[in-house]
Parts: structure tokens; sequence; C-alpha cells
């Protein structure tokens, strides 16, 4: 059994992903921001934790982390308030990946976008500016950290349900995947060891999931 902490637990892909992990037998913690949301994150199977992760500093996140096996960022500020996305989905994803270090957490798996990169060439005008170059920012973090990284990039997301196949591609593929197999990804990606290291892009495809992830 493995004891790991989803950041970010009322997420759509969090309520996904954490049913996969308990029916395995994994203890799963969800860290929310709203005490109104622990109906729903009981629901899936998780122990609510009710913390403002951007309101936290590095210790304080640390104290959440002690005693998990892996931490899963999938906290987001959600857009509409560049300030609030820059404190979010990279302040507080870089205190966190610090606070997983403190903690003794090596893994550590960022769920991020397919476009993710420094050259993601959205201009400064556009709304998903502040968004793309944070989680630019916060993934070249995490690449410099000596933590066991996975970064899970899907591409658009939508609510279809789940195939159990993907595609694993670049930035330059277009195409959508379902919240439902982001969250089987990042299940599985989380009991690989050959996934650490690696920044997985991925659309809907053809191919299982575990194989998929067999082949990088």
């Amino acid at each position: 059994m493995a004891r790991i902490a989803i950041i970010g637990g009322h997420g759509k892909i969090a309520l996904l992903l954490a049913p996969l992990l308990a029916a395995r037998g994994d203890f799963v913690t969800a860290v929310i921001r709203n005490r109104d949301h622990t109906t729903d994150v009981v629901a899936a199977g998780a122990h609510p934790i009710v913390a403002d992760i951007e309101q936290l500093g590095t210790e304080e996140i640390a104290d959440l982390l002690g005693g998990y096996d892996a931490v899963v960022w999938s906290a987001g500020a959600g857009g509409g308030n560049p300030s609030r996305t820059y404190a979010v989905d990279r302040d507080a994803a870089i205190r966190s990946m610090d606070a997983a270090a403190t903690a003794g957490v090596r893994r550590y798996v960022m769920v991020s976008y397919l476009g993710a990169r420094r050259d993601h060439g959205v201009p400064p005008e556009n709304s998903f500016f502040p968004y793309a170059e944070s989680k630019a920012a916060a993934d070249d973090y995490l690449r410099g950290t000596d933590l066991d990284w996975t970064i899970a990039a899907p591409s658009t997301l939508t609510l279809e349900p789940g195939t159990g196949e993907i595609a694993l591609v670049d930035h330059t593929t277009p195409g959508t995947v379902s919240r439902a197999d982001v969250a089987a990804v990042i299940a599985e990606v989380l009991k690989r060891p050959a996934t650490v290291g690696k920044f997985i892009g991925f659309i809907q495809g053809t191919t299982p999931i575990p194989d998929a992830l067999a082949s990088l």
C-alpha cells in the first residue's frame, strides 16, 4: 500500500484518480481548499485535508506531506486571474516540490499540459499566457530537483468516458484526451519507476495505457 497525497484533490482529474488508487489499496489524501468539498473527496475514496496551498509556506506544506510515499500536483487557479495563476500554478507548485524534498517524499507527479515549455508561443496579450508561463516555470523547476519526478502532459481535456487507450505524442500533435484517461495514466505512472524523469505527452489513441507507458 502506498500513501499518496493529491494536491488539488477536488479537481475533475483528482476526483477520478482517487478511486483508482483507493481501489488498488493505496491510502489517498486529498488536499483541498474548500471544506464544503470534503463529502465529494470522501465519496471518491480519499481522506480530506483542508488547507489553502496558495497561502502555505514550504515548511507548512512539508508538515502536510510527512509520511507519504508520493505527491500528485493536480491543483490550479483555474484561470481568469493572472496573479492567482502565478501564485498557485507556479509559486505554490514550486513550494510543494521543495516541501516534498524537505518531507522526504521523493516521488512527485506533476499534472501539466502538452504544450508546456519555455518557448510555448503564447503571446503576452493572450489570457492563457500566465498559465503557460506558470506551467513552464514549474515544470522546469521540477526537472532541476532531485525528486523522482514525472510530468504528465495531456492534450486538450474532455469529459468523455475513458477508453483506456492513448498515444504518446509531442507538442506538435493536435488532439484531445478524456480526463478519465488522464487519471488512469497518473495511476499507472505512480507504479512504474521507469517513468521517473519523463515528460509524458499524450492524446487519446489506440494503445492501452500500460503498453504505451512501457514503451518509454
